[in-house]
């Protein structure tokens, strides 16, 4: 996998940054309301107007189209968007997905508490917290070299937080992911991260 590399990237609320994230690293962003921590995701992912450029690894953003860039540096935001009825019309695991996939699928769901069932599940029954953590496993499944994650588990107990953190940490070090996470709570930030940065005055400065 790559590296994230962030080139003087901006927006309307906040200077441009300038950040490099190693491949398989784990770094933390956190800031008050309204700072423009979800839009300099939102710029990364290029789903808003923004200044400078992004890189993975040798490849810009500019370079590729924005799908692929999307599938290949992949968003989970803090509210999650669902298109149909059902969960597993989100999700693979019909006949035309191979075994493995649908065996790394069946694993993913166990570590966050789910049965295979709940691929027949109406989206409308889920909790939030449920929809929070199977619309990580349905970015997961795009096998993203970089994740960037919006406040991953800021909606779930302690138990299902666990889980959220082990899974985003075993696909962190097994696809060698870099990861830019956006978390409110001091305690995970000093408990996974490599490095954190909070945003001050509409910069990016380290978090003491």
């Amino acid at each position: 996998m790559a590296s994230l590399r962030l080139e003087a990237i901006g927006h309307l609320f906040m200077k441009p940054v300038d950040l490099e994230i190693d491949a398989g690293e784990l770094v933390f962003l956190s800031g008050p309301s309204g700072s423009g921590k979800s839009l300099l995701l939102r710029a990364v992912a290029d789903l808003d107007p923004h200044q400078g450029e992004a890189w993975l690894g040798s490849e810009s953003r500019s370079g590729l189209s924005p799908p692929v860039w999307r599938r290949r540096v992949g968003l989970l935001p803090a509210e999650s968007f669902w298109w149909a009825e059902r969960v597993g019309e989100h999700l693979p695991g019909g006949d035309a997905e191979t075994a493995k996939s649908k065996e790394r699928l069946s694993d993913w769901l166990a570590q966050l508490g789910f049965d295979l069932d709940v691929l027949d599940w109406e989206v409308a029954r889920l909790s939030t917290g449920e929809r929070q953590r199977l619309a990580l496993i349905r970015l997961l499944t795009q096998n993203p070299e970089a994740l960037l994650l919006d406040e991953a588990t800021a909606n779930l107990d302690p138990a299902n937080r666990d889980q959220v953190e082990r899974l985003i940490h075993d696909y962190r070090r097994s696809a060698t992911a870099a990861v830019l996470w956006v978390s409110h709570d001091p305690a995970q930030r000093q408990r996974l991260a490599t490095r954190a940065y909070v945003i001050q005055d509409g910069a990016l400065v380290s978090e003491p």
